[in-house]
């Protein structure tokens, strides 16, 4: 009997850090593990299409992950999506003409928003607006373009 029991404490133990691995997995696959005290500043930008951009996706530049969406909005007067990124205080040395993009991780991965930096040598800052953006690229129209393009050749 005395076996039994440290077997079953053994157990218990495993099946509670399971848990405790699979609360932490979810975490990071749902984009909340990298959420930290480190406000930095927000810049937005506009665009015409964000495809299935969510808020919390990534923001990265030259693949290093910099910042996240923190809110997709609507202007009507623009008619466009208004992306507001909360930028890590670290990387404050970006050009004020840095370029943004909506792009795809993998063929079918979730999206995110790319930055590229400019020229200038004035910097982003709190409430700075990019102008330089690229919508993302959605593809059920490339699809159609494709099947219009093909079927108009045939003609």
């Amino acid at each position: 009997m005395h076996i039994s029991r440290s077997i079953e404490i053994l157990v218990g133990f495993f099946v509670a850090m399971g848990f405790v691995a699979m609360f932490f997995l979810s975490m990071e696959v749902s984009n909340l593990g990298g959420l930290n005290g480190d406000e930095g500043y927000e810049v937005t930008a506009s665009f015409e299409n964000i495809g299935s951009l969510k808020v919390r996706a990534p923001v990265s530049i030259a693949g290093v992950k910099i910042g996240r969406v923190t809110a997709i909005n609507f202007d009507s007067e623009s008619f466009e999506a208004l992306v507001t990124m909360q930028i890590e205080s670290k990387y404050d040395q970006l050009p004020s003409d840095s370029s943004a993009s909506i792009l795809t991780a993998g063929l079918l991965g979730e999206q995110y928003i790319g930055l590229e930096a400019g020229g200038e040598d004035e910097l982003l800052q709190q409430g700075s607006m990019l102008e330089l953006t690229q919508s993302a690229l959605v593809l059920e129209q490339i699809i159609g373009q494709f099947l219009f393009s093909s079927d108009s050749e045939d003609e």
